[in-house]
């Protein structure tokens, strides 16, 4: 290797991380990128779901969330808060567990809300989900018999990695409204 070389090589080493980050509104537009893509998967997976779609007050969608645990377990990933097919906010999901478990696992999920009520609820952030909740896995007529339960009704997709889980644990979330919303195609 030349002394060229080596410069080179050692000065992209250094460069700090802020380089090779994203903006953050490049952030939000790849986020965004991502759940179009994600209801356009639920949508082509299961068209039964296009009822709660339609006739929802509104839905959340987190379409990369990653959980990895080993007798301890934690996930987290990013959504939009969509009304009317407007997104109105950016969301969070944070997931904890205990029990036996072991591996890695990323996931998409989608949250609809029957009503106003359930929607402000999120909107408050006063919305989480104990270890007895449920979310039906997308699959080819699952949507047709899915019904609201306590005005919200979770469909969730499996998207890579493998995990052994027999644990209880729940989800939280947050929101926040934001001010440059993307528009849905």
């Amino acid at each position: 290797m030349t002394g060229k070389s080596f410069a080179i090589i050692l000065a992209f080493a250094l460069l700090p991380g802020w380089a090779f980050a994203q903006t953050a509104e490049q952030k939000r537009m790849e986020l965004h990128k991502d759940v179009e893509s994600a209801i356009a998967r639920y949508k082509n997976e299961d068209p039964g779901i296009d009822r709660f779609f339609k006739k929802s007050a509104g839905y959340v969608v987190f379409p990369k969330v990653g959980k990895a645990g080993l007798i301890v377990g934690f996930g987290h990933g990013d959504g939009e808060l969509l009304e009317r097919d407007r997104v109105i906010g950016v969301a969070s999901i944070s997931v904890g567990t205990v029990g036996l478990q072991a591996g890695a696992q990323e996931y998409s999920e989608i949250v609809f809300f029957e009503n106003r009520a359930a929607l402000d609820r999120f909107k408050q952030n006063k919305f989480e989900f104990a270890a007895s909740a449920s979310a039906v896995i997308v699959k080819a007529g699952a949507a047709a018999t899915e019904k609201y339960r306590d005005g919200v009704a979770v469909f969730a997709e499996p998207s890579g990695g493998a995990m052994v889980e027999a644990a209880v644990g729940g989800q939280k979330f947050s929101y926040k409204p934001d001010a440059k919303q993307p528009k849905r195609k």
